[in-house]
């Protein structure tokens, strides 16, 4: 798994000489301004939402009146750490669904961005067929809905054991181990579908190779932690780059066969 969270890093090194090599940059700026605005309206007022849940559990339930009371600093060190990790996870969870809708926005622009890769990479010509284009977005934003689905469930498991003293502090290293996956796993199905892999073939492709799901996605996630340029660039670089980190691995195995 190692191996291959690095070859996911490496392949951005190389999306990013690939975009500059082939004059890609429109089908980057464009998409990602709009993520980049998006993103930081929907942070803001998920930022609100979390810290209102957390208020709410404090002071309407009234368990900060009862921390009070027990007059213990420990116990009320470990709730306080314990709100911070559910505030986080309620963040996740948010992002988490801010980003799959748009998966499913964007589900046209990172097909044909892939497909476009793909081609570049293998010196082919892209004819362009509606029908394979149509199929290719209806199954992006399928398999983006099932992400969700399966995502949010683990993230509901883990905001209730955030809730846990001690136990709970792993939860937000969890969380974000699951988010990158579920994220990159979307990235990779593009090519998956375009190796005529069913819906099925393609879970189980990359559930033996989760390190480049997780590579892709950790990436993904540190380029927002460069504000406007990281949210600009991260979406058309995740999916150039798990279109190339996926041709890598596919070339390696078929040579073994």
């Amino acid at each position: 798994m190692l191996k291959e969270i690095v070859i996911s890093i490496q392949a951005y090194f190389k999306a990013h000489e690939f975009i500059s090599k082939h004059k890609l940059w429109k089908w980057i700026i464009i998409p990602g301004i709009l993520y980049a605005m998006l993103f930081m309206v929907s942070m803001y007022f998920f930022g609100k939402s979390a810290t209102a849940v957390i208020e709410y559990i404090t002071i309407d339930l009234g368990l900060n009146t009862w921390l009070q009371r027990l007059q213990s600093s420990w116990i009320g060190f470990l709730f306080t750490i314990g709100g911070v990790m559910l505030w986080l996870i309620l963040m996740l969870l948010y992002f988490s669904l801010f980003k799959y809708i748009w998966l499913i926005i964007g589900a046209p622009v990172f097909s044909y961005l892939s497909d476009k890769t793909q081609s570049i990479i293998e010196e082919r010509e892209m004819p362009f067929d509606i029908r394979n284009f149509i199929s290719h977005v209806v199954r992006g934003m399928k398999m983006a809905a099932r992400n969700t689905i399966w995502q949010t469930v683990y993230i509901l498991s883990l905001i209730f054991l955030s809730l846990l003293p001690l136990v709970g502090w792993i939860s937000p290293m969890i969380a974000i181990i699951i988010e990158c996956y579920y994220y990159g796993f979307s990235m990779l199905d593009y090519s998956c579908e375009r190796n005529n892999m069913s819906t099925a073939k393609s879970i189980d492709f990359i559930g033996h190779h989760k390190g480049l799901a997780i590579g892709n996605g950790m990436i993904f996630y540190m380029f927002h932690f460069v504000p406007i340029i990281g949210w600009v660039f991260a979406p058309a670089y995740a999916v150039i780059a798990g279109t190339i980190s996926m041709h890598h691995i596919t070339q390696k195995e078929s040579n073994f066969r």
